[in-house]
């Protein structure tokens, strides 16, 4: 084999050519050459500045030393180390993901990292007021009332609160005493203020929310999704005006599931939708509809993997409300959830105008239409333009909503019920 490509090489580098194509070639030699030593650089560069996990555990494992800091997770993480990192998936050097295991179990673990003025070597310092409260001396009961309060101005005043208080504690609790000591309380609440563990412990029994495993001060675990992303090929932004989207889109239809497989994750999707309107805690907005925040599992069913895309309705029209404005877009909380610009008052309107459905299906498009069969295209093509173009206020149009979402599920249940796939 090495022999073979030495010849290759010999061959491409001393073949008879002219002496205006040699020189042509030896430049377009080079190119490729500075190409790819930029791409590994740049993949280099971006990896050492997203994936800083060992910083994560660094920062956590003293804490939990000092007795500052508890969880489910701590023992397993600092002291046994059955709890390890593997693969990084992080996408920004603030929110660390990272595949690992735990017992010799696939899990995600997930770790907040705040930059800090001091240079690297500062990196511990905004830890500690992460973890200032609650202060000493304070009682449960405070403690409740701390939490009722936050929860009030996270998802509005609900008549549930009082039982997510509850299951809060409880979580905390970690030796299951009825009692919750300072390292816990302080671990709680410092996950409570990410928003990502904040909608996971309010939608835990959800069916297409991830599982939360453990924690450990605000270092959390998740279960682990086969697939989290829709699509599989993706192109990082140094190499985005490089590569065709053409060609990627290809790809990706390419490596696709099987159609009736898409359906499957397209009706998980569709209840997510259902599950996170009017419920116990309020409505949930999607407000960064990405086919990088929906993914599944091995049975294809779908999981939101990164729950930072969604945010309480009531926190997103608190943002809103009042908000200087000049148009539309000055009136955007996240990526996707836009209210409209009074431009008499120069002030936003706090309801956003698209509803969750009609983002799901500008984003499923694609993903379900590929391959479609023949006999469900046209409908399926109607349908999906009715959902993306549901305008207005959601709550002047519910009713039509739930029509439009409840069609498109029939149609592709019947089309997949009593196959392998359903």
């Amino acid at each position: 084999m090495a022999r073979a490509l030495r010849r290759l090489i010999h061959l491409l580098l001393f073949c008879p050519l002219s002496k205006g194509l040699q020189v042509k070639y030896l430049l377009l030699v080079w190119l490729g050459v500075l190409v790819a030593s930029w791409v590994l650089y740049m993949q280099y560069a971006s990896y050492s500045e997203l994936c800083r996990g060992h910083v994560c555990q660094a920062v956590i494992c003293d804490h939990y030393s000092r007795g500052v800091i508890s969880g489910s997770s701590c023992k397993a993480l600092c002291e046994q180390k059955t709890l390890t990192l593997g693969h990084c998936m992080s996408t920004s050097s603030k929110h660390q993901v990272y595949a690992g295991h735990w017992k010799e179990r696939p899990v995600v673990i997930k770790c907040g990292i705040e930059e800090s003025d001091g240079g690297p070597d500062s990196a511990t310092r905004p830890k500690k007021s992460l973890f200032d409260k609650p202060t000493r001396g304070t009682s449960m009961d405070e403690f409740k009332e701390m939490l009722h309060l936050f929860l009030k101005e996270n998802f509005g005043e609900q008549p549930s609160l009082s039982a997510l208080v509850d299951r809060i504690i409880s979580l905390a609790d970690i030796n299951q005493d009825g009692k919750l000591s300072l390292a816990e309380a302080k671990s709680i609440w410092a996950l409570l203020r990410v928003n990502e563990f904040l909608l996971m412990v309010a939608l835990q029994e959800k069916e297409h929310t991830p599982k939360l495993l453990g924690f450990c001060g605000d270092l959390y675990v998740t279960e682990p999704l086969g697939h989290t992303s829709l699509y599989k090929v993706e192109v990082p932004p140094y190499l985005q005006a490089l590569v065709p989207g053409a060609l990627v889109s290809g790809l990706n239809h390419w490596l696709a599931p099987a159609w009736p497989r898409r359906a499957r994750i397209t009706i998980g999707l569709l209840e997510f939708v259902e599950e996170v309107f009017h419920g116990p805690y309020g409505s949930f907005l999607i407000c960064d509809a990405s086919p990088r925040h929906v993914g599944y599992n091995a049975k294809y069913d779908c999981k939101i993997a990164d729950l930072r895309a969604v945010a309480s309705e009531a926190a997103v029209r608190a943002h809103l409300k009042g908000r200087r404005c000049e148009t539309n877009a000055d009136c955007t909380y996240g990526r996707d959830c836009t209210a409209t610009c009074d431009r008499l008052a120069k002030r936003c309107n706090a309801e956003v105008v698209q509803p969750n459905l009609a983002k799901v299906c500008a984003l499923l498009q694609d993903f379900l239409l590929y391959g479609a069969p023949p006999e469900l295209q046209g409908d399926l093509e109607r349908q999906l333009h009715t959902c993306v173009t549901l305008t207005g206020l959601a709550s002047q149009m519910e009713v039509h909503h739930s029509l439009v979402l409840n069609n498109l599920k029939t149609l592709l249940w019947k089309k997949i019920s009593n196959t392998q796939y359903s």
